[in-house]
């Protein structure tokens, strides 16, 4: 169990699961510029987050901007939807009547994604409310902008196991400090910290390497 203090921000399970540099850059040395992409799912979520939302759609109550952690996984945040299904199968919620099964939705601006980065937030998420709601969540959604579905992603014990190593990883790299090296991909060009993470740099030669040459050249 972590204590609250040490507790990392869920949002930053993306950036990790996309570039461990990337998250260490935001949330270790507390760097951030913003682009195009970034600021449209700024705007999304903050119109998300409006925590005083709450709305009944025949058997499904949907709040918004709902206040999570976990002491076991370390982390805190909140979502941007959590729809209470009314199911014989459910839960029984302080000011309601009957049972619900607890289902968290995430908002994202673009598309689906190849990897997982997404799927893992979500699984996050979902963790945290099963720790302080004793409830069971075996699947949730993600809300697409550009395509206005939603996509069902079902928690399965492998997802989660990699939501657990993930975490776990990211309060190590955070207990030491550590950024990680770049490694440059294709979507280096589309992250709004390119600037300050300067991957081309990666492809110069360090300064450990041209002192070593010179000296075997004679040069020095």
């Amino acid at each position: 169990m972590y204590r609250e203090e040490d507790y990392l921000m869920l949002s930053g399970l993306q950036h990790f699961a996309f570039c461990r540099r990337q998250w260490a850059l935001i949330h270790i040395e507390q760097q951030w510029a913003e682009n195009e992409r970034t600021a449209d799912g700024r705007i999304m979520h903050t119109n998300a987050h409006d925590g005083s939302f709450r709305e009944k759609r025949g058997n499904v109550i949907i709040t918004r901007a709902m206040q999570i952690s976990s002491a076991e996984l370390g982390i805190s945040g909140e979502c941007d939807v959590v729809e209470f299904h009314r199911s014989a199968d459910g839960i029984q919620i302080s000011g309601m009547d009957g049972t619900y099964q607890v289902i968290p939705v995430e908002y994202k601006r673009g598309m689906p994604k190849e990897d997982e980065c997404d799927a893992l937030q979500l699984c996050a998420q979902a963790m945290c409310l099963e720790e302080m709601l004793c409830c069971e969540t075996p699947q949730a959604y993600l809300y697409y902008g550009e395509t206005r579905r939603r996509l069902t992603v079902t928690l399965d014990a492998a997802l989660r196991q990699r939501t657990r190593d993930m975490l776990a990883e990211m309060h190590e790299l955070f207990r030491r400090q550590h950024t990680p090296k770049v490694r440059r991909t294709k979507a280096c060009n589309a992250c709004s910290l390119k600037d300050i993470c300067l991957p081309v740099l990666e492809k110069k030669r360090s300064a450990a390497d041209y002192l070593a040459e010179a000296l075997k050249g004679g040069d020095l």
